[in-house]
């Protein structure tokens, strides 16, 4: 069986860094991706952008690492957002309804709306939650 191949790029600024994966994160390289996150947290980092755009594959034991590493950034009082999930993660998000706790959708978004609230029809197509320009998030001195 071909080993799984993922690459971890970071770049910092301040208390804020993006993480770049790329390749696939599986059970063989979930361990990767949750060493690199919490050790952001070790170092001070308190906002974790993590880009997932070059991800081709990201299965459970992915979600597992960025549940867990959200986890222990909430305790610290550290954000982690998640941006560009490939569509595997995408559809285990929208299964497991984990979107507003790794992609920053609010909320309100995600509630049956009350009596009163606008037609739920028109909010059907309202755009979805805005990412981050992840190309201009960390401008300036990157390491």
């Amino acid at each position: 069986m071909p080993r799984t191949q993922l690459t971890v790029y970071r770049h910092d600024r301040r208390k804020r860094a993006l993480i770049t994966l790329v390749g696939e994160i599986d059970l063989e390289s979930a361990p990767l991706v949750r060493t690199a996150l919490v050790q952001c947290l070790r170092d001070g980092i308190r906002t974790l952008d993590i880009d997932l755009t070059p991800v081709s594959f990201c299965d459970c034991s992915g979600l597992n690492v960025f549940l867990h590493v959200a986890q222990k950034a909430a305790e610290v009082g550290a954000t982690l957002r998640l941006h560009h999930p490939p569509p595997t993660l995408g559809l285990i998000l929208d299964l497991t309804g984990a979107q507003f706790l790794l992609l920053g959708v609010p909320l309100g978004c995600l509630l049956a709306p009350v009596d009163g609230d606008p037609d739920p029809a028109a909010a059907a197509h309202t755009p979805p939650h805005p990412t981050l320009p992840l190309a201009s998030l960390l401008s300036g001195d990157a390491r």
